[in-house]
C-alpha cells in the first residue's frame, strides 16, 4: 500500500510517503513560518524527490484534530483538494493519536500535551499492548491539572511529549506522584510518518471516508464561534 500522510496540526507542519512497512520519505519544519508558506512547497518537493506519481497513491492520511484551527483548515483542504483530483479516499487519524505512535513499543503509558490556549491542553492516555495503540483515555480539551491527576490515579510510569510539555513542565513536576519521563527532541513534536503508520491501522479496519465527506475534529468550537454564542445569550 502507497499512501501520503500529511500533518498540519500545531507548530510543526510534516508530509511523509509509506509503502507497506517502509518511509520513503519524510519532511518535516519546526520554524517560523505558516503552514500556508511550508506543507504546498514540502508535498511538491517530497513528490518531486522520491519520483511519485500521485495516481498510484492508495489513500491519504490526514491529522484530523484536535490542533490549530489555521491549521487544520489548510490541512483539510490540501487532502480533500488531492482527494477530489486523484479520487482517493482519505484516511483521518486522531492528532493526539499520531503523537502517541511516536513512542510506539514503549512500555510506558503515553500521555501527549498540545498547548489548545484558554489554559488547555490537547491530550489523551495511552499504552501499547502486543504491538497495538490501545486508548485508555480518548483525546480531549482539559486543564493540564484533570489529565496530571488522571495519571496519578491510574498509578503507571508515564512519558509526556508534545508542544505543551514546555508550556506545562512546572505544572507536570509540582503534581504527578508517578515515575514520569519527557520525550527528547526526535519524538516529541507531530510527524507525518506517525501519522501514515497510524493510517494504515484504520485502513486495514475499513475506517476512511471519500473526500467530499471528511472534515476536521476541532473538538471545540473556534475563538469567533465561542464569541458569537456569548452574543447571542446577552
Amino acid at each position: 500500500m502507497r499512501l501520503l500522510a500529511l500533518d498540519s496540526s500545531g507548530l510543526v507542519a510534516s508530509v511523509a510517503i509509506l509503502e507497506d512497512d517502509n518511509l520513503i520519505a519524510e519532511y518535516t519544519i519546526n520554524y517560523k513560518k505558516t503552514h500556508s508558506q511550508t506543507l504546498l512547497p514540502m508535498l511538491d518537493e517530497i513528490v518531486r524527490m522520491t519520483e511519485t506519481d500521485m495516481n498510484d497513491l492508495d489513500a491519504i492520511a490526514i491529522a484530523k484534530g484536535p490542533g490549530s484551527f489555521t491549521g487544520l483548515r489548510i490541512g483539510s483542504a490540501t487532502v480533500k483538494g488531492l482527494g477530489f483530483a486523484l479520487n482517493k479516499p482519505i484516511i483521518g487519524v486522531p492528532t493526539i493519536e499520531g503523537l502517541a505512535m511516536n513512542l510506539y513499543g514503549t512500555d510506558a503509558l503515553v500521555c501527549p500535551l498540545m498547548d489548545a490556549r484558554r489554559n488547555q491542553v490537547y491530550t489523551g492516555i495511552y499504552r501499547f499492548l502486543d504491538g497495538q495503540l490501545q486508548v485508555v483515555k480518548d483525546q480531549v480539551p482539559v486543564a493540564i491539572e484533570e489529565i496530571v491527576a488522571a495519571l496519578n490515579q491510574i498509578g503507571s510510569k508515564v512519558i509526556f511529549l508534545g508542544d505543551g510539555v514546555p508550556v506545562y513542565r512546572e505544572t507536570i513536576e509540582n503534581m504527578i506522584e508517578v515515575p514520569h519521563l519527557y520525550a527528547p527532541a526526535n519524538m516529541n513534536k507531530q510527524r507525518a510518518a506517525s501519522i501514515g503508520v497510524r493510517a494504515l491501522d484504520y485502513w486495514k479496519e475499513g475506517i476512511y471516508t471519500d473526500a467530499d465527506s471528511f472534515a476536521p475534529d476541532y473538538l471545540r468550537l473556534s475563538q469567533a464561534e465561542r464569541e458569537r454564542m456569548e452574543r447571542n445569550q446577552k
